[in-house]
């Protein structure tokens, strides 16, 4: 399979990124791209989702799995191809954009060209919103292309580790399928010691695991799912008390409510209340 949508390129146009291209190609083992230095003027992320491939680093071979990423600065040489045994199963992207050179090397992905994605549900589902919109407006919709193609940039960032630091490798999918199952019980009372058993692992590795994962402690991501369904209920219940609302989203005592709402907020749930009554 090989699925691939193109755009013209603007040269005055007001969004901070924009697509050049993007695609799928499947079950492709004659894939194969090399492109001299100064070739390609546009950023472009390869994500492998399946199957393996290759790229060419310095004179050096890598081998590239599901999970594993290439991200390329414009006007860099590229050599990257699939296997011919186990074919890749690759989804891409080029974009271009005013300001993305010092974003990302302000986020430090100017180091490597080789990258593993934490997660990479969430730049598939982004990659899919790209495809579909490209096959069904083309070019009616350029904000929205602009959008899509800024959420799989910023997928990126928020999952991406160099591949030289080993963090992924022993990191089970089974945090990832559990973290939608942690947000919708969070209000209920937080047990490490039973959402250890349910990934299968011992309380200390869990909580490794899951920092490698989320980039915070399983505590701390509760903590934001609380306060995430406080602060929709503080405004959609507006005859419950604070007291309430803070026992209904799993805390056990309103001072200790008030104080991580603060700490996290800047105000308390009362002035949150306030600040908003008159609608958003």
């Amino acid at each position: 399979m090989q699925q691939s949508h193109h755009f013209p390129t603007f040269t005055d146009q007001p969004y901070f990124c924009f697509p050049e291209s993007a695609g799928h190609y499947k079950d492709y083992s004659a894939h194969y791209v090399r492109r001299e230095a100064g070739a390609l003027n546009n950023f472009n992320i390869h994500l492998i989702v399946g199957g393996t491939g290759y790229v060419e680093v310095d004179g050096q071979i890598h081998t590239l799995q599901r999970g594993d990423a290439i991200l390329y600065f414009p006007l860099q040489e590229q050599i990257y191809y699939s296997s011919q045994d186990d074919p890749w199963d690759v989804i891409w992207v080029h974009y271009y954009g005013d300001n993305l050179r010092e974003y990302l090397i302000q986020h430090g992905f100017h180091r490597s060209p080789l990258w593993t994605l934490r997660q990479t549900a969430g730049w598939e589902q982004a990659h899919t919103r790209l495809l579909e919109e490209a096959e069904a407006y083309k070019l009616l919709h350029l904000a929205t292309l602009s959008t899509l193609t800024y959420a799989l940039i910023a997928e990126f960032v928020s999952q991406a580790v160099p591949q030289s630091t080993g963090i992924i490798s022993n990191t089970p999918r089974r945090i990832e399928a559990l973290l939608p199952l942690m947000q919708k019980e969070a209000c209920q009372p937080f047990s490490l010691e039973e959402w250890a058993a349910r990934a299968g692992v011992s309380t200390y590795y869990f909580c490794k695991l899951f920092r490698k994962s989320v980039l915070m402690s399983p505590l701390d991501f509760i903590t934001l799912c609380r306060l995430q369904v406080s602060k929709q209920w503080l405004l959609e219940r507006k005859q419950t008390t604070i007291r309430e609302i803070a026992m209904d989203a799993g805390y056990p005592s309103v001072s200790y409510f008030n104080r991580r709402f603060l700490q996290q907020e800047g105000i308390t749930p009362t002035e949150y209340r306030k600040l908003y009554e008159r609608g958003n």
